[in-house]
């Protein structure tokens, strides 16, 4: 069972000037131990149902630039980048520019956006539901061609036109970095991955509320002419792991029955102090599971 390390909150310590170093020296902590991967929020206000939305909050994929210039082994994403916030024409290059300078290690988790006051706020265009997802599709269809062996040509759709998608230099991830669908929802979501994602990324609230997932994912794949079994399982475990590491690791061995190769964990504390904590506590018994 892999661990991820989901960095989603800056206030800890909130000064500006404590946030970089307190940052480099939790991924590097991370890298040691063990962590497989390193992820950061895609928002530009925090989440209002975690703390106050004026509290720090840092742009995702300058962050993981940051990061990948201190690291050499962890996989590198956004847990998960909102459709809404960037043209997938950039997005593609974007992620293509992290693979480039990490050395391969860039994974493009992406979701429909959901933070309408972080868009609004920002000027961001907030549209219906149904349209971010068609729009999500979109995205992945051009960061696909972009990817391609034969990347190049145009792309019109109902709401990109791309006339030229030249994507150099190309990717080094093979064939193109791990494309991750972060999100449960059983129509859209769900379908989304079975039809064109590498990986998925489930909320792991319960043992019994992944496997209601992965049951809907089955049926899509089977809809889709898709191998469920080549998919990727990956879920975000709510449980904070220190409190109670028994319980947090009862919950992974069953998610580890149900086909969930990588878990991912949130700080709860200051994130030195949690990820320390995950190294003494947690990564010696995964590695058993």
């Amino acid at each position: 069972m892999k661990l991820g390390l989901h960095y989603w909150n800056f206030s800890n310590p909130a000064e500006p000037t404590a946030i970089g170093p307190t940052l480099r020296e939790t991924a590097t902590i991370a890298e040691q131990a063990g962590v497989a991967s390193f992820t950061v929020m895609d928002h530009y206000f925090q989440m209002e149902q975690y703390a106050p939305a004026d509290e720090p909050m840092l742009e995702g994929y300058t962050t993981l630039g940051y990061v990948a210039a201190l690291t050499q082994e962890m996989t590198l994403g956004l847990l998960v980048t909102g459709v809404m916030y960037r043209h997938p024409g950039l997005l593609a290059k974007i992620v293509t520019t992290l693979d480039i300078l990490s050395g391969g290690r860039a994974r493009l988790g992406i979701g429909a956006s959901w933070y309408e006051r972080e868009q609004r706020g920002l000027g961001v265009p907030v549209v219906p539901v149904a349209e971010r997802f068609e729009r999500l599709e979109e995205t992945l269809q051009i960061c696909l061609q972009m990817w391609g062996a034969q990347p190049g040509g145009e792309f019109n759709g109902k709401h990109y036109q791309l006339t030229e998608l030249i994507n150099s230099p190309a990717a080094i991830s093979t064939p193109h970095p791990m494309i991750m669908i972060g999100g449960g929802g059983e129509k859209k979501t769900l379908r989304l991955v079975a039809k064109y994602a590498d990986a998925c990324n489930l909320f792991g609230t319960s043992p019994d509320d992944v496997a209601h997932k992965l049951d809907v994912l089955r049926e899509h794949c089977t809809a889709e002419g898709r191998d469920y079994d080549s998919i990727v399982k990956t879920a975000l475990v709510t449980r904070p792991p220190l409190t109670d590491p028994d319980a947090w690791l009862a919950d992974v061995e069953a998610f580890k029955a149900l086909g969930i190769t990588e878990v991912m964990t949130m700080p709860d504390r200051n994130p030195v102090e949690f990820t320390n904590g995950l190294a003494e506590k947690i990564l010696p018994r995964l590695a058993s599971i």
